[in-house]
């Protein structure tokens, strides 16, 4: 199980979001994280504003996920889109954030969430986070039981694969902490 999310994770890297430096000449948002967007004590950054945004972009649409507001989650998935496509290397990814804003079909969406998140992480883990942590958490039932993961900034488990009816469904899989 632990090799198929390695090699998941490294595929992803090559695929989307790459790690290689980013030139692109979009504006650099500072965006500040609102605190109830990330978990209290735990104020998350980035050496690049622009991966922080699509983080804020990306915990947006998995809390409306985990509370079942498809019209949000939609609206969510769009504005990480508009994140995702100013890195360069993450226009593919961006096109999983379309695949989600463009239906109100919870179902769907969750669906493409996990390609989305597969993505996501291999990014947070190979982005210089300077102060932390972040979590990449696991459900094995979501997906017909092959399994889905995303990342959260707390440790408790907010299951955006079932919202409501399995609330805290999965596990912590691992931790994403600064490299220093």
């Amino acid at each position: 199980m632990m090799k198929r999310y390695i090699g998941v994770a490294v595929l992803s890297v090559f695929m989307a979001c790459n790690s290689s430096e980013h030139s692109k000449n979009a504006h650099e948002d500072t965006t500040v994280i609102a605190a109830d967007t990330l978990a209290v004590n735990n104020e998350i950054q980035f050496s690049e504003p622009r991966i922080e945004n699509i983080l804020k972009n990306y915990l947006i649409l998995k809390n409306t996920l985990v509370s079942s507001k498809e019209r949000e989650a939609q609206g969510a998935a769009k504005e990480l889109a508009t994140a995702l496509n100013s890195y360069e290397g993450c226009e593919n990814t961006a096109l999983i954030a379309d695949k989600i804003g463009n239906t109100t079909d919870i179902k769907i969406q969750r669906k493409e969430f996990t390609a989305l998140s597969s993505d996501i992480i291999a990014l947070f883990e190979h982005a210089d986070l300077k102060a932390g942590f972040l979590y990449v958490q696991h459900c094995p039932m979501a997906n017909s039981g092959n399994g889905g993961d995303w990342i959260s900034s707390e440790k408790k488990i907010r299951n955006p694969y079932y919202g409501d009816s399995m609330l805290e469904c999965g596990s912590v899989l691992k931790e994403i902490k600064p490299k220093n």
